[in-house]
C-alpha cells in the first residue's frame, strides 16, 4: 500500500524561499546574543565571532544545497538520514531525528517567545508571570496565522521579510550617517597579536574564547536550511533550495557584520557588554528615546517574524515522516480544504506553547545546538559520504565544489561547537538520543512504526 497519500503543492518560489530562510535566522537571537558575544571576546575583535558563525554556515550549507536539490520532500533531514543511511541504519536515526524534533522544535519556538516577552521588558517591565502570558499568546497568534494556504503564507513571509529587512537597514544605516562606522574594523586586531621572539602569535585564550562565542553567533545563522523542510512546496526545488540557502547566508551574515560594527561605532564597548536592549539603546543613543521605542517595536516583529518561519518548517518534519510509516500515523494527514499538515502544526505548536510558559531563556541556546549537532548536522553530512557512495555524483542534480572537502570542514566545525556548548549540555543531548534508542526500539517490538522506505524516483526537477 502506497504512503505517498495527499501531496503538497509546489507554490513556493525563489523569492517565497529566500523569505523564508532569512526572517527565520534573523529572531531575537542576534539582538541579544550581541552583548553577550561582545563580553566572551572581551574586545573589538568580537565581530571575529560573526564570521566564523557564516563560514560555517556557508559549508554546512553545501551539505544541505546537495541533499536538498536531490531529495526535495517535505521534512528535510528526516529523508537526508533516511536514504543516507539505507535500509539498515536510516529507520533508526530518521526516526532519532524526528524523535529530537518533537523535543528541540518546540524548544526553538518557545525560546524564540520567550525572548520576545523578555525584550518587550523595554516597555512594560512585566513580572513573571505576565512574561509567561506574552509568551504563550505569541505562540498562540503564530499557530493562528500558519492555519491557512501555503501560498497565503509566502505572501506573510515576503511581508515580514521587508519588515525585517527595513528594520537592519535603519540600524546599519545609523551607524553609516553617525560618521565612525570604519572605526570599530580598524581595531579588529588590537591585542589579538602578541610579538614574541618568533614574530607575532595569537594572544593566548582567544582561539577558546571564539569557540564559546561562535556557539552564540551559530544560533544567530541557524534556518538558512529551512527551505529544505518545506521541499514538497518549492518550485524547481533542484535549483531553488541551493540558490535560496546561499542568498540568505550571503545577506545575513552581511546584516549582522554590519550591525555588530554600526552599534560599535557608537557605544562603548562596556555598554555593549551591559546592556540588556543594546541595539534599542543604540538608536536611542543616535535619534532619541523615541526613535529607540521604535527600535524595539521593529526588533519584536522581526523576533516575531522569525517564530512564524521556524515553526512553519519544523511542522512539515512529523508530517513527512508519519507518511513514510516511521511516525505515528496521526501526523500523515493534510487539511481536507487548506492542503496542509495542520495536525503536526497543532501539537508541535502546543507543545510550544506548554514549554513557553515552563522553562526560561537561559542556557536555551547552548541546549538547542547540543541536541541538534550529533544527528542532525554530523549525522547528516555523514548521511551524504554514505549516499554518495551507493549512488554516484550523478544521483545528485547539485555538486559542492571540492566534494569532500567541505562536508569533511563541516563535521570538524560542529564537533568543536559540540564540545564548546560545554558538559552539561553535551550531557543532555546524548540523554535525548539514549531516550530515542529506546523509544524506537520499543515502537518496532510493538509494530507502531514500520514499512518500507519509499522513494519517489520520479522527483520534480522542473
Amino acid at each position: 500500500m502506497s504512503t505517498t497519500a495527499p501531496n503538497l503543492d509546489r507554490k513556493l518560489s525563489l523569492l517565497h524561499a529566500t523569505a523564508i530562510n532569512m526572517i527565520d535566522m534573523v529572531g531575537i537571537g542576534p539582538f541579544v546574543v550581541l552583548s553577550v558575544v561582545a563580553q566572551i571576546m572581551a574586545g573589538p575583535y568580537f565581530l571575529y565571532a560573526w564570521i566564523a558563525g557564516a563560514v560555517l554556515s556557508y559549508v554546512d550549507a553545501m551539505v544541505w544545497s546537495q541533499l536538498g536539490a536531490a531529495l526535495p520532500r517535505a521534512g528535510g533531514s528526516f529523508h537526508f538520514l533516511k536514504e543516507g543511511y539505507g535500509e539498515k541504519w536510516g529507520k533508526l536515526m530518521s526516526f532519532l531525528f524526528v524523535w529530537q524534533t518533537m523535543i528541540q522544535a518546540p524548544l526553538v519556538i518557545a525560546s524564540a517567545a520567550i525572548g520576545f516577552s523578555q525584550y518587550a521588558n523595554y516597555f512594560f517591565h512585566l513580572n513573571f508571570w505576565q512574561e509567561k502570558a506574552v509568551s504563550g499568546s505569541v505562540v498562540i497568534l503564530v499557530i493562528a496565522l500558519l492555519y491557512r494556504k501555503i501560498e497565503s503564507i509566502g505572501k506573510i513571509s515576503v511581508f515580514l521579510w521587508v519588515g525585517v529587512l527595513g528594520t537592519m537597514a535603519w540600524i546599519i544605516g545609523g551607524g553609516i550617517l553617525h560618521g565612525n562606522f570604519l572605526e570599530p574594523i580598524k581595531h579588529m586586531n588590537d591585542g589579538l597579536f602578541v610579538k614574541g621572539n618568533d614574530g607575532f602569535t595569537l594572544q593566548h585564550g582567544f582561539i577558546a574564547a571564539l569557540g564559546f562565542a561562535s556557539v552564540k553567533t551559530v544560533y544567530s545563522y541557524l534556518g538558512y536550511y529551512n527551505v529544505c523542510h518545506l521541499g514538497g512546496e518549492i518550485k524547481n526545488p533542484s535549483k531553488n533550495i541551493p540558490r535560496s540557502m546561499f542568498i540568505s547566508i550571503t545577506g545575513i551574515a552581511i546584516l549582522y557584520l554590519a550591525m555588530n560594527v554600526s552599534v560599535a561605532s557608537v557605544l562603548p564597548f562596556q555598554t555593549i557588554v551591559n546592556s540588556k536592549f543594546v541595539v534599542s539603546d543604540y538608536i536611542k543613543a543616535l535619534f532619541g528615546p523615541t526613535a529607540g521605542s521604535i527600535a524595539t517595536v521593529l526588533i519584536l516583529m522581526v523576533a516575531f517574524a522569525s517564530l512564524f518561519s521556524a515553526t512553519l518548517g519544523y511542522s512539515r518534519i512529523p508530517f513527512a515522516a508519519a507518511q513514510n510509516k516511521s511516525f505515528f500515523p496521526f501526523f500523515a494527514k493534510v487539511h481536507p480544504t487548506l492542503k496542509f499538515p495542520h495536525r503536526s502544526l497543532l501539537v508541535l505548536g502546543g507543545i510550544a506553547f506548554a514549554f513557553s510558559l515552563l522553562f526560561r531563556l537561559k542556557e536555551v541556546i547552548d541546549g538547542i545546538l547540543a541536541m541538534r549537532i550529533l544527528i542532525q548536522f554530523i549525522g547528516q553530512a555523514i548521511g551524504l559520504l554514505l549516499l554518495f557512495k551507493r549512488k554516484g555524483k550523478t544521483f545528485f542534480p547539485w555538486k559542492m565544489p571540492l566534494y569532500p572537502i567541505p562536508l569533511l570542514v563541516a563535521i570538524l566545525i560542529w564537533g568543536a561547537i559540540f564540545f564548546s556548548t560545554g558538559y552539561k549540555m553535551m550531557l543532555s543531548g546524548l540523554i535525548v538520543i539514549s531516550l530515542g534508542l529506546i523509544a524506537f526500539f520499543i515502537s518496532s517490538k510493538m509494530k507502531w512504526i514500520g514499512g518500507e522506505t519509499e522513494i519517489e524516483e520520479e522527483e520534480e526537477k522542473a
